[in-house]
């Protein structure tokens, strides 16, 4: 059956077919890919037939596993997704690493995570530093609804949401920030219509929209960042794979930082670019 099923997908999603017809079978079966093959040779039921069906059905249609599932696993953690947040991505982990290396283990440091989407990265943090103080944004409204039931979902209750266009749901707390995260869009608006057809037609628009240049969201958070750091406060930022240059070039400009430093994925790309208040 298997094979049937990775057949049918092929065509339509070719980077994947076998993996995506493991990963379904098992989900309408209730099992993992282990129990998957200790159980292969059984009959698969035909209430199970026809909910694979529906989500062959999905998947042939470019529909993100990730959706079809209803769930990701991010940092070795299990997130609620769907339309209203985009998936995160494994990438994004260097930027969760990098902010645990920015943060002793006991210290009560507080941490502010814009654009926090699923709320991926504020409960990586939160389950790593149980002391920390994190505030996390959205301007979606139904994004923070999901980052609220994440937080539940993996037992953080040390997060605090706050709904609003950036630095807007903290405008009373200046110079309150020991470190600032973000992975905001980065895509250059004329790039968007080349995007993958499963990223364009089913994640939110505005999750990957950076403006003409792919930097307008930086721009912003690097001008307004200083408002909200403490004295050798630190912004830290996931940026696009040929982006740390102009990125590292915004802080530069803006003045009141560091030099800035980046780190590379495992691909060996810069992915995060990092700088630190200038002491006065």
């Amino acid at each position: 059956m298997l094979t049937e099923i990775a057949d049918h997908i092929a065509p339509h999603c070719p980077e994947t077919p076998r993996l995506d017809a493991e990963v379904l079978l098992a989900e309408v079966l209730g099992t993992d890919k282990a129990g998957l093959y200790r159980s292969f040779h059984d009959l698969v039921p035909v209430f199970a037939r026809n909910r694979l069906r529906e989500l062959v059905q999905r998947r042939i249609k470019k529909e993100p596993i990730s959706y079809i599932l209803g769930r990701k696993e991010f940092w070795s953690l299990v997130f609620s997704v769907g339309p209203d947040v985009m998936v995160p991505r494994p990438d994004t982990e260097v930027l969760v690493e990098e902010a645990l290396r920015a943060v002793p283990l006991e210290t009560r440091c507080s941490i502010l995570d814009i654009g926090t989407g699923s709320g991926a990265i504020a409960v990586a943090l939160a389950k790593e530093r149980p002391a920390a103080i994190i505030t996390a944004t959205d301007i979606s409204a139904s994004a923070l609804e999901t980052a609220k039931r994440n937080a539940a979902l993996n037992h953080v209750t040390a997060i605090t949401f706050r709904h609003g266009d950036l630095f807007d749901p903290v405008r009373d707390r200046e110079h309150n920030f020991d470190l600032i995260v973000s992975n905001p869009p980065y895509i250059p608006t004329d790039e968007t219509s080349r995007l993958p057809k499963g990223l364009r037609d089913y994640e939110p628009y505005s999750a990957f929209d950076g403006g003409p240049d792919g930097l307008a969201l930086y721009r912003r958070i690097i001008r307004e960042a200083p408002r909200y750091l403490k004295a050798d406060g630190i912004l830290m930022v996931e940026v696009g794979y040929d982006q740390s240059t102009a990125v590292s070039n915004l802080i530069r400009e803006a003045g009141g930082f560091r030099p800035p430093e980046t780190v590379r994925d495992l691909s060996g790309l810069e992915r995060v670019v990092k700088a630190q208040m200038e002491r006065l």
